[in-house]
This record gives C-alpha cells, structure tokens and sequence, in this order.
C-alpha cells in the first residue's frame, strides 16, 4: 500500500517551531501544496520502478518523501547538494517530507541524484504531468474547447570554458529582436478557459514556434489563438476548413500595413491569448526556473515536464482547495 509521508514523534526542536505565532509563506506555501497534489496517483506511477528493500545493503529511502524532495527543488530552485543542505538547515521542508533532523538519516545529494535519474530513464516526468491534468480535467478544471499556443526561451550556458572545451551541441541561439540568444525553448498550449497547459514541447531555441503548434493542439479544439510568431496562411485556411477559429495575431507588411480593424482584431486577440503567459510567469518568477541546470534537450524536457504540472496546480490551487 502506497502511502503519504510518515507521521513522527515530536521532538523538542520541533515544539519550538510549532509555538511560533506566524506561519511563513513557505510553510503556507507547503500547506497547499500537501492539499492540492495527487500524492496517491503520483506515487503509484513510480512505484513499480523504485528500487525495493533487499536483504543486503542499505533500504532505500521511503518513496513519498524522494517525491516530496524532488517537488522541493522544483518550487526552490535547487541543486542536488543544495537540497541535501536545506534538509538540514529548514524545519518546514523537513516537516513536509516527514523527516525528523534527531531521528531520521537525510538524504545525500547523491540520493537526491538518482532519484532525478530514475524519474527521467523512465519517462516519469511526463506522466506524472498527465496524472495532474487528468486530475485538473477530472475536476472541470481543464476543458476542451480552444488552445492558446505560446513559447519561451530559457537560457544555457553559452561560455566554452569547460570539460570539453565547447557549448552543449544540442542547445542553439537565435535571434529575437535584436538580441541574440542561447539555449532552449518551451513550447506550450494552454486551455482558454483556465490558463492551464494541456500539451508542452522541449525544442532547441532555434526552432521556430509555428513547427510546433501542430503538436500543441487536441483533435477537439475549436479555435487557437497565438502571437505574429504563428502566422501561416496554409494553416489559417485548414483551421477554416474544419470550423476551428483562427485566432492568430495579424502580421504587418511594407506593402500591407495593418488597418484600425486589423489593429482592433489582434487587441481583442491578445486580451484572450494573455492568460498563457502566466504559465511562464510562475516557472520563471515563482519557480525561478530561467537557466537549464542540465546537458541536453531530454534531461531538461523531463524537469519541464515537471515544471508545467505543478504550474498547473499551483495556478489552480485555489479552486482545488474549494
């Protein structure tokens, strides 16, 4: 039987937090995530792959709280061994993983570490990701009637001072504006109704974003909305022809400048399209994810992945907790 992280016997360090008078905003923080994260379902996807106690060697560390640790350095923002640090140093990530700094060994980043391995030699990321959005769909939370497609780029280290003296060749630079850029792009489609993303795609940065928003749509989608970034005459006609609402933001010409009704058509366009960029908002701002940690596209798609789900619950906490 699968369970929730283990209840334990007060210590005194922990009675000495528990009678400080004012909550923190992590510990409000942890308190709605313990509510609105499927624990169960989540647990039971990665169980049949999580190593089982043996007769020699050391048992590995309970499943709950290797899950609870990872979600940790999501919302923080934390390396291995700052992980293995914070374990130490803060009694309410302690407390929402279920360990006790006088009773219980902490885990090692080491530990840390291959947890994070098993989670993406597996494909676990992913669903782990769909577990939450069926569980969001399950609610009335994630409807299926239209799709706002959008894209970010997240940075990587362009410096060739390394082991291996070069970038990650699996990482590009493009161009945006101006401004020349490195790494990779998250590419996204958001449900009109809630915000939340329902499909994601992991791509260099070079790829363009109109590539993929055939990826990004579901079969019973009605309209799509997006930026210039989306403009294709070929796919405007298809969407027409099925009945699906071309929602995409007009695109001026030299020889075409936009007129007051063309301009009027993509204000009302982005007044629909601008709940998609609070998805990035929270990944960036409120997750501080704004540089790859890892080497290549599938060790960062898979952190993504993760990424987008708890985005997706912590943008619908509040209706969760109702």
């Amino acid at each position: 039987m699968i369970c929730a992280a283990p209840m334990k016997q007060t210590t005194f360090a922990s009675l000495a937090f528990d009678r400080k008078k004012k909550p923190t905003r992590r510990e409000r923080f942890l308190a709605e995530m313990e509510t609105v994260v499927p624990w169960a379902a989540l647990l039971a996807v990665i169980e049949p792959h999580y190593p089982k106690s043996g007769r020699r060697g050391r048992p590995p560390m309970p499943l709950a709280t290797m899950l609870r640790i990872y979600f940790l350095q999501q919302w923080y923002a934390l390396s291995d061994p700052a992980m293995e640090d914070a374990l130490y140093e803060i009694e309410s990530m302690r407390r929402f993983v279920g360990l006790e700094l006088a009773d219980d060994a902490m885990p090692d980043e080491t530990t840390i570490l291959k947890f994070r391995h098993l989670l993406e030699k597996h494909g676990l990321s992913a669903q782990m990701m769909n577990i939450i959005n069926d569980t969001l769909e399950a609610r009335g939370l994630l409807l299926k009637s239209g799709t706002m497609v959008d894209a970010t780029i997240i940075h990587a280290p362009p410096s060739t001072k390394n082991q291996d003296n070069k970038r990650d060749p699996e990482m590009h630079q493009t161009k945006k504006g101006k401004q020349w850029f490195f790494g990779m792009k998250i590419h996204v489609g958001a449900d009109v109704n809630s915000g939340l993303v329902h499909t994601v795609s992991v791509t260099p940065a070079n790829a363009s974003d109109i590539s993929q928003l055939p990826y990004l749509l579901r079969e019973d989608d009605r309209a799509v909305f997006g930026d210039k970034g989306y403009v294709n005459n070929k796919l405007k006609r298809l969407a027409r022809k099925a009945g699906v609402f071309w929602g995409v933001s007009l695109k001026a010409s030299k020889p075409h400048p936009l007129t007051g009704a063309n301009k009027r058509f993509n204000h009302k366009m982005s007044s629909i399209r601008m709940r998609v960029e609070h998805v990035f908002r929270v990944i960036k701002r409120q997750f501080g994810y704004t540089k790859v940690r890892y080497k290549g596209i599938a060790k960062n798609a898979a952190q993504v992945f993760s990424l987008i789900g708890l985005t997706n619950l912590y943008l619908a906490r509040r209706a969760l907790m109702r």
